[in-house]
Order: C-alpha cells, then sequence, then structure tokens
C-alpha cells in the first residue's frame, strides 16, 4: 500500500494485534484473474502456501506498515524490530520471483519522537532487506503526494520549523541486473512544444551547458510519446470513486493508508506484461489487485485485517466470487 499520508474518512478502529495473529489463513474471495488470502504475510511460508508460485511471479508491489516510531491505528512494528522483521522477507520473496522479475517497495519516512528530525530507519531497513536478498537496486523513485496535508504537525503547524512532507521513495530491485522491463509500455502524452517541433522539425543542435551533445535530427523521431521520469504524481483529494462510494454504501471505514492507482498501474505496465503475475503481499485495500486485474495480470493478495479486505471488495463489483470460510 503506497501511502498517501492523508486520511479523507475516519480511520478505522484499533484492532488487538493479537487475534490479527492468531487469524487462520484463508481464501477470502477470487475473481477472474486474482485471489485475495486473509492471513499474515509471515504465514506464506511458514505453512507453505504459495510454494506453488516459486519462481513464477514476475512482480512483487508493495508497502508493508511503515517503520513509525510511534504505534498508528493500523497497526506497526518499530525501531530494530521493524528492520529484522522487513529484511526476514527479502529471501522468501527471491524465492517467489522469476529469475528476472522485480520486486518494488515503498517504506515511508519516519521521524525521531519528540524531536524535529527525521529517522535513517526506513533506509536502514530497505538498505538491509537488499543485502539480506542480494538484490540489486535498479532504480529509485519519488512519489509526490500533490495535496497532502502539513505534517508533522507540532514542527510544521505549530512551531513551523519544517516544510510539509509531501513525498516517499519507492525502490525498484530485481535477483538481475537486466530485469523485465519497458518504457515503452508507460510513454506520456508529448508536451505542445515538442509536438510542434516534431512538426517543424526546426531546432538548435549542438552542445548545451549539461555538455550533452545534440544531434541534427536527435528530436525528429516521433516515438509516439515522452520517456517518464522516476518521479510520480498522485493525489488523494478525490470524494467520490468506486472504491470510495462502496465504503460508504456498506457503512465501511475506508483504509486511511492507499496506495495511489496511477503508481501501481504504472508499475504493473513497465514491469509485466499481460498474463503474468502480481504479489502484493501487505495488500490493505488492495490497489495492486485492482490495478492488475484491470490491466489483464493475475494477483496474488494477502491481508489479516477482515475491515481492509471487506473493503477491498468494492475494487471488484461483479467480478469476485465469495469464498466464505474456505482455507487453501
Amino acid at each position: 500500500m503506497l501511502v498517501s499520508q492523508t486520511e479523507e474518512v475516519t480511520t478505522p478502529p484499533s484492532i488487538d494485534e493479537t487475534s490479527i495473529s492468531a487469524v487462520p489463513f484463508k481464501l477470502a474471495y477470487r475473481t477472474k484473474w486474482g485471489k485475495m488470502y486473509r492471513g499474515m504475510a509471515e504465514d506464506l511460508w511458514n505453512k507453505k502456501r504459495l510454494w506453488r508460485y516459486k519462481g513464477k511471479v514476475r512482480l512483487i508491489l508493495t508497502s508493508p506498515p511503515f517503520p513509525l516510531n510511534r504505534k498508528k491505528r493500523y497497526g506497526n512494528l518499530q525501531g530494530e524490530d521493524y528492520k529484522n522483521w522487513l529484511a526476514s522477507f527479502a529471501p522468501l520473496f527471491k524465492e517467489l520471483l522469476e529469475p528476472r522479475g522485480s520486486i518494488v517497495m515503498e517504506v515511508g519516512n519516519a521521524w525521531e519522537p519528540g524531536e524535529p528530525v527525521m529517522s535513517p530507519l526506513a533506509l536502514e531497513s530497505l538498505l538491509e532487506f537488499l543485502k539480506k536478498g542480494d538484490f540489486k537496486l535498479c532504480e529509485q523513485f519519488v512519489c509526490y503526494n500533490k495535496a497532502t496535508l502539513p505534517g508533522p504537525t507540532q514542527w510544521v503547524n505549530v512551531e513551523r520549523i519544517r516544510v510539509k512532507n509531501a513525498y516517499t521513495h519507492v525502490w525498484w530491485m530485481s535477483p538481475s541486473s537486466h530485469p523485465w522491463a519497458s518504457n515503452k509500455r508507460v510513454l506520456t502524452p508529448y508536451s505542445k512544444a515538442m509536438l510542434e517541433l516534431l512538426k517543424k522539425r526546426k531546432y538548435n543542435p549542438g552542445e548545451r551547458h549539461s555538455e550533452h551533445v545534440i544531434g541534427q535530427e536527435s528530436f525528429f523521431k516521433d516515438n509516439k510519446g515522452a520517456i517518464p521520469s522516476n518521479v510520480i504524481e498522485f493525489t488523494n483529494t478525490r470524494s467520490h470513486d468506486m472504491y470510495l462510494d462502496y465504503c460508504r454504501q456498506h457503512h465501511l471505514k475506508v483504509h486511511p493508508a492507499r496506495m495511489a492507482m496511477n503508481v501501481a498501474t504504472f508499475f504493473v505496465k513497465f514491469l509485466t506484461t499481460p498474463g503474468k503475475i502480481v504479489f502484493d503481499p501487505f495488500a490493505g485495500s488492495n490497489v495492486t489487485g485492482a490495478a492488475a486485474e484491470q490491466l489483464g495480470r493475475h494477483w496474488i493478495s494477502t491481508e489479516p485485517r477482515e475491515d481492509y479486505i471487506a473493503t477491498s471488495r468494492g475494487r471488484f463489483p461483479s467480478r469476485q466470487r465469495h469464498i466464505g470460510s474456505q482455507r487453501e
């Protein structure tokens, strides 16, 4: 769940973490393309739940609970416990991946308790994850929330000694230096200036201040779109969409830290092709599954909280089949 860091609707009530960890692993629902399991991600290997998918997953796209230095209602570990917990998944994820598969993971920013300084815990955790899995760091992305609320409140709103925290880092990792990927699948529309250049076929070639040398015909080829940057913008100010409307109609509490659909769609397109498998072990409201479904990819998601799973059903209107207590 790539976190937006802004809560649009009241957050879910506190849930006893012990009761979550004791949840029997079971299939909650399935759709044409995927399956949502209720259970802890740790149980996937402890009980050999997903061994059938070993070496078959093209993309693991996820955001584990953030390494906050204070407890939040949707649950998280803290400090060294968090770092060790996250790193423990590295070799397990590697077993699920295709040899040239990818992991895309966001771990949000953390602040030291009572101080206006950021904690390096998020970066330390990701570095430890990289080391434990012997992964290559393919590229680092920034997810920028254009509509984030000012925070942390004490330092930004009250004392006014910091600016608002509006971005998180997303790391793209792989066992291979050359994972499956194509930026041709995520091209963005050309700017008006580029369209005009392609039409007039006239510009000033030569060396730039950046020391790049622009040839006589460097910009004359129409590639049907521009190559995107590694900064992905999103906003969560929308008050109506299929998910939010479903939650209102069924009197469900909206997930407080939802993945932005355009972020999930970008990585599913960029790093997979139709028919491949996408996995999210910390699914939350299951945006990863919804993006994969819309793009014709198979998906697997796991989430221990029944209230989050209940809201995630709203992403698959009339496509899901309720499983009830069936286990798998």
